[in-house]
């Protein structure tokens, strides 16, 4: 099943997608959120869909046309965690080893925002960068899973996300942590679709991005080092993720950073798609 926020920002109505029609969800929740995913929300909308109960409403099945607004396809989470460098690629055009355990960082939740929404280059900044990356919504508490429990019983679909980063201040002003580059408003475009895992195969997704129409990233999830399983499980050593929260596993190598491309300016158009989970695209304003 694909879901989907549609409307203005802050007023998006809740939607599950069937084919090129859309359903509210008015009927069962204002908003996809934690709440929601954490009381089956769904699995009720799924049952909903089919005996008929959810009203129709008048969208257009293709997202970014016709004057259709996407919103994150889920409400504000409580925690954006990142994971570095799951690309070997990716790790060696940044100058790193490979790592052997995930690299975790934190986006602040702000930064989530539709998918075509306008992004400001941040204040200050010189060296603003698109990062296509496959996220995770957290759909049941996991807290120390062991080997033996099932990860991905806990998690609720994906979605498309940009990782957008300033890397003078993710590199040069950190203080040695990433999160002063990751957390601008706007930096984590996000959706256009929650996608449940039935939908797609989380480890063989192609991602792809480009920069004024012209290709920049190009890879597959079945290039990540750590899978989607093997990061919720190791992340719940160490936190307890809760219904909502969005996990951003990574981005494949063709990013700035690499040197090979410029960084983004003013006017600047980011395009990326994720297989079955959509596409975005973002103008960078000043």
């Amino acid at each position: 099943m694909k879901f989907a926020q549609i409307g203005a920002p802050g007023a998006e109505e809740p939607v599950v997608v069937d084919g090129d029609r859309f359903y509210s969800l008015r009927p069962l929740t204002g908003r996809i959120d934690g709440d929601f995913l954490a009381a089956d929300g769904l699995g009720r909308a799924r049952a909903a869909l089919e005996e008929g109960s959810l009203p129709e409403i008048d969208a257009d099945g293709t997202a970014g046309t016709a004057g259709v607004r996407f919103g994150a396809p889920i409400a504000r989470p409580t925690a954006v965690v990142c994971v570095g460098q799951n690309y070997a690629a990716h790790a060696a055009e940044s100058g790193a080893e490979p790592p052997v355990r995930p690299i975790i960082f934190h986006k602040h939740p702000n930064t989530v925002g539709g998918p075509d929404d306008a992004v400001a280059i941040p204040r200050g900044a010189s060296k603003t960068d698109w990062e296509v990356e496959l996220g995770i919504v957290i759909g049941r508490r996991a807290s120390y899973l062991s080997p033996e429990d099932d990860a991905a019983a806990h998690i609720a679909g994906f979605v498309a996300v940009d990782d957008l980063s300033e890397r003078d201040f993710q590199l040069a002003v950190s203080g040695g942590q990433w999160s002063k580059g990751k957390s601008s408003p706007g930096f984590c475009p996000t959706g256009p679709f929650l996608v449940t895992p039935d939908e797609v195969d989380p480890g063989n997704l192609r991602l792809r991005s480009w920069v004024n129409g012209e290709p920049r990233q190009d890879s597959s999830t079945a290039d990540m080092i750590f899978d989607a399983e093997t990061i919720v499980r190791d992340l719940s050593q160490y936190m307890a993720l809760e219904p909502g929260d969005l996990i951003c596993t990574g981005t494949p190598e063709g990013v700035a950073l690499s040197g090979r491309f410029p960084y983004l300016t003013v006017g600047d158009v980011v395009e990326i798609e994720i297989e079955g989970l959509g596409r975005q695209r973002h103008e960078f304003t000043g």
